[in-house]
This record gives C-alpha cells, structure tokens and sequence, in this order.
C-alpha cells in the first residue's frame, strides 16, 4: 500500500539512493551522457503507488536496459555519465515541471491513481528532492566544463516498447533532435549504413516543448551540440544486447566526435 506523507518528512530516506548518480564524474572526454530513466527505484516512503511489482517492471516505471547501454557506453568512451537514480513514477525528469504528466496519473493503460490529486506540499516533496538534484547536478557540470574551455557533445539515451496502445514501433533505433541537428544528422546517416537496421528520424519520438526537458534546457538553450538516442526495449533486455548497442554507438560517436562542426 501507499505510505502517506507530510512535507515535513523527507522523502529520500538518509539510507536511500540519493537521486544523482555519477558514473567517471572527472572523465576526459568532449562526450557528457545522461539517463533520464535509468531507474525503477521508487523512495521507500512513496511505497509502492498502489501498482504491482508487473506494473513496476515495466516501462511506465523506467527505460529499460537504457542505464546498462549507457554504463557501457560511458566506459568505451571514457565519458562522464549523469543517471537518475529514482523512476519517472514518481517525478520524470524530463518533463517540464509544467506538463500534465511530469508527475504521471496516468500511463499507457495503467491509472496511477495514487498520484492523483497531490497537494503542493507533496508535489514540491518531489521536485526539491529529484529533479532539482538531477538538473543541479547536470548544469554545475556543464558551467564547469565551460569554465574550462573544454567541449561538450551532450547524449541522452532511452528506450521505447516495441509497441505501444496496441501499434507496433518497427525502428530499432531512434534519433531525437530540432534546433541544432548537427550530431543527429551524423549519426543517422552512420545508422544507415547498416542495412539490418530501420532507424527512426525523429521517431518514435521527436523533442517537444511539453514533453521534454533535458535536452531543450542543457542542450538547446546552451547552444551545446546534442542528440536524444531511443533503443528499442526488446533489442537492449539483456547484458548481450546491451553491450552490442554500446559498441556500435561507441564506434559512431568517435567518429562524430572528431568531425570538424561538433563545437
């Protein structure tokens, strides 16, 4: 069952995760990876929202294998990684704060009604204490890599369900991007090349203004090169799967990274 709480508790228990995880924080190169979704974890003070442990398996609560594709691709690249450490059940992080589903009362055919009806005191409960760590954590970074001097290629990675409300996805791959194009472009055309491969332009999602925070706020709005990376759930499941996506990324993004127009 659902704990309930008042604001003057603290939702992330001392003994918990804290909601920022860094993976090589001091790594040396240009490229910085995030993971939006990367967990499942709910605070043990939100118990369990009233879902099962199906529905908290699934992809209503994180990306899945998403932080494994990204861990791998961290060590290849030797690249600073930022992961969220809590689910997107209980804030995601990469929603405006406005948007109606930053926190979800609803997801694909499940109703989150214990998200319902929060009052401002639990709602701030859960930006004070997740999204406003992980986007901290994530700007603190970057304004000193500028101070620096140093290069940013900035990835964001996520998975999608091979379906979803009943309509098959086909990509295997999609590639996320708007303003600034110029590591998406790169990396769909080297996608390409492979032929075993359906790649998504802006598929299965593109980055909107309601729906998407990470990118348009430490990407767009910083003019830092970028791109938003979505695997196919069903192809990164497992450890096999996960390490061959890194390695194929791996190999494309050093080869974006030493292209002439990634500033």
């Amino acid at each position: 069952m659902t704990k309930k709480k008042t604001r003057s508790n603290t939702l992330i228990a001392h003994d918990e995760p804290a909601a920022v995880e860094w993976v090589r924080e001091d790594g040396g190169s240009d490229y910085l990876l995030v993971c939006d979704h990367a967990s499942r974890r709910l605070p043990a003070a939100l118990g369990t929202l009233d879902l099962s442990e199906t529905e908290l398996s699934s992809h209503i609560a994180w990306d899945i294998g998403a932080a494994g594709v990204a861990r791998m691709l961290a060590d290849r690249l030797e690249a600073p990684l930022l992961l969220q450490n809590y689910s997107r059940l209980a804030i995601d992080c990469n929603r405006p704060l406005t948007a109606p589903d930053s926190i979800p009362t609803r997801s694909e055919w499940v109703q989150i009604a214990a998200n319902e009806n929060l009052d401002d005191a639990a709602v701030a409960e859960r930006v004070d204490e997740i999204f406003t760590p992980y986007h901290d954590a994530l700007r603190q970074h970057i304004d000193q890599r500028q101070r620096d001097r140093r290069k940013t290629l900035l990835v964001s990675i996520h998975s999608f369900t091979p379906s979803f409300r009943g309509e098959a996805r086909p990509w295997h791959v999609g590639v996320m991007y708007r303003s600034d194009a110029r590591m998406a472009k790169a990396l769909l055309a080297l996608l390409k090349r492979d032929d075993r491969l359906l790649v998504g332009d802006n598929e299965p999602y593109a980055i909107e203004e309601d729906s998407d925070y990470t990118l348009p706020t430490h990407g767009e709005a910083r003019k830092i090169a970028h791109v938003g990376l979505e695997i196919r759930q069903d192809l990164i499941a497992d450890e096999a799967g996960q390490k061959t996506w890194a390695g194929r990324l791996a190999s494309m993004f050093k080869q974006i990274g030493a292209m002439p127009d990634m500033v």
